[in-house]
């Protein structure tokens, strides 16, 4: 969305230069420009540190597990749903061992475009042998109307 504001200003300055423009005015104009730019991209870039941090933040909660299988795959998800300002998905995590297990499954929401909206954990606790377990993933913030979901990554232990 930054990316475009960007184009959006760079664009606008240009379309409104002309010969009866005295040049003072240009080249306010222009520094106007630049510094919404510079603006622009620093935004850009702390909006994708918080981003990184939120990753990084929700993959740790991952790794801090001590034994942990990669079970993606016997994780699903239902469609995101739209409750309270906030974005929740189903989360079914399959236990396919012979005893009680519990489950800890990243989620990633990301836009239309792909790119990454929201990462959080969520776990499904005390899922019995051979049956599956349920919990809700719930995004931090309000996120797009068209927002998808995807395990990003699941551990059982």
């Amino acid at each position: 969305m930054v990316a475009t504001m960007v184009v959006a200003v760079g664009g606008g300055i240009a379309g409104c230069t002309d010969e009866n423009t005295p040049s003072g005015r240009v080249g306010d104009a222009a520094s106007a420009a630049s510094s919404a730019a510079a603006a622009a991209s620093s935004a850009a870039s702390r909006a994708t540190d918080v981003w990184a941090s939120a990753t990084a933040k929700a993959g740790q909660k991952i790794e801090d597990i001590k034994g942990g299988v990669d079970v993606t795959k016997d994780v699903t998800l239902a469609a995101p749903k739209t409750a309270d300002g906030r974005t929740t998905v189903e989360v079914t995590a399959r236990n396919t061992t012979d005893s009680s297990k519990t489950f800890a499954v990243q989620v990633n929401f990301t836009n239309q475009s792909g790119d990454l909206r929201d990462a959080v954990v969520v776990t499904v606790s005390d899922v019995p042998a051979g049956q599956s377990g349920k919990a809700t993933a719930r995004s931090t913030h309000e996120l797009p109307a068209q927002v998808k979901a995807d395990v990003a990554r699941a551990v059982r232990y």
